[in-house]
């Protein structure tokens, strides 16, 4: 349910103010009845007074049941001096349904005592699922309270990407978006931060260092920034990018060009515990024409000697591809990401057959009503690569419209946890 004022919130939740200081009457009752109603007030209230207390409690509850966002910040540096043995750290992109696949997640990290998992969303994901850091952290922590899970909680802003176009029009204004964003994501809790300006690698150049020099100069000016924000005893963990994704595969000479030029600008601050290259793959994969995803070639070559690179010559912990590949031991950590599926529909006796809608962003060049299907859909041959592509954005405006159909909260998924992969489906 929706709490519609703060006194309903109180009686419901078991809460009691005392001063700005709230009190759990019924800790248990608090986490197995009002959580849900929390995340359903933040997501679909509109009483900005409701939905700011909203937020308060869920801060306090996070203290009272001892789950704090966390920078992985010490576990890189370990790594980098080879004081850990080879691991994956799952890097999750929760784009939609995020309290519930959060549930999932927890309730997997539980069963196997799972202690390093991060949870991420990309500046273009916060944009059209219509989640500000602020919510998406609450998300993942109210479903780590919910689920009885104590301890550290990795989040990460992941992509926070410079937009090329924008940039060339107004550099000034997109750095202070991006930089306002940062501050908004450290605020929230986001102690794990990829900054991505490799948009701005200009391969017209033939130098390296030039090609590039823009790129490094933003992620240094940016990661200046987060070093002046960052809480006290946190020391927030900075990603940077050499190679876009989808691009051509780094190399060598672009990654100590990268480096090199960072640390002149960043020299005697805390810098980068990773960076990201190019292998090959391409986020959401490549999609072909009957809306499948084709396979993935990855250069574990490239991916190799980069991390060798990383680790003799530049003493930390290696390059990381998005990729989530069965790999062989190498000298990187490698961090697969698994990306929920943006678009399936759980099964439920409220779910209509068929959503219709008018996506903005379709009405050029997919005029009329675009059918929303749901998982089946793929089989009855009635999706296109462009659906496959575009359908995330539909999740945003109709976000209302969809949330009262999905099932109770987190009974229809579960993650699977393997030696070396993760697997999502609905039961």
């Amino acid at each position: 349910m929706i709490y519609r004022s703060k006194t309903e919130f109180l009686d419901r939740a078991a809460l009691v103010l005392d001063g700005d200081r709230i009190q759990f009457l019924d800790r248990e009752k608090f986490r197995t009845q009002a959580v849900d109603d929390v995340i359903e007030t933040m997501i679909l209230g509109e009483d900005a007074e409701v939905l700011a207390f909203a937020f308060q409690v869920m801060r306090q509850a996070a203290m009272e049941f001892k789950v704090y966002p966390h920078s992985i910040q010490a576990i890189y540096e370990a790594r980098a001096k080879d004081d850990l043995t080879y691991f994956s750290v799952p890097a999750i992109n929760l784009r939609t349904l995020t309290y519930d696949l959060a549930r999932a997640v927890f309730r997997s990290v539980r069963k196997i005592n799972a202690g390093t998992f991060i949870f991420e969303i990309a500046r273009s994901e916060i944009g059209y699922t219509n989640q500000s850091p602020q919510l998406y952290a609450a998300n993942v922590i109210l479903a780590a309270v919910k689920e009885g899970y104590s301890g550290p909680v990795f989040i990460q802003g992941d992509h926070f990407q410079v937009n090329l176009k924008k940039f060339k029009a107004d550099p000034d204004k997109e750095i202070m978006t991006l930089k306002n964003l940062i501050s908004d994501a450290v605020a929230a809790g986001f102690y794990n931060i990829d900054i991505d300006s490799s948009t701005l690698v200009d391969l017209s150049y033939e130098d390296v260092g030039e090609q590039q020099r823009l790129n490094y100069e933003i992620c240094a000016e940016l990661t200046d920034y987060i070093r002046s924000i960052e809480p006290e005893g946190i020391t927030v963990s900075v990603g940077g990018e050499i190679g876009e994704v989808g691009g051509h595969n780094s190399n060598p000479e672009e990654l100590r060009a990268f480096m090199n030029g960072f640390n002149r600008m960043i020299e005697g601050k805390t810098g980068l515990s990773k960076i990201s290259i190019q292998t090959g793959t391409s986020h959401g994969g490549v999609v072909l024409p009957d809306g499948s995803i084709a396979k993935v070639k990855i250069d574990f070559d490239t991916l190799h000697e980069l991390s060798r690179i990383a680790m003799a010559e530049l003493g930390w912990e290696g390059p990381f591809s998005t990729v989530l590949p069965r790999c062989p031991k190498t000298h990187s950590i490698t961090l697969p990401r698994g990306s929920v599926p943006r678009f399936i529909w759980p099964p439920s006796s409220r779910t209509s057959s068929t959503i219709k809608c008018r996506p903005p962003c379709w009405r050029k060049s997919m005029p009329g009503s675009m059918p929303i299907w749901p998982g089946s859909a793929r089989k009855d041959r009635r999706t296109s690569s462009s659906f496959t592509r575009h359908a995330k954005r539909l999740w945003a405006p109709l976000k209302k419209r969809f949330f009262p159909c999905l099932p109770t909260y987190g009974q229809g998924f579960r993650w699977r946890w393997r030696r070396s992969s993760i697997s999502f489906s609905t039961s």
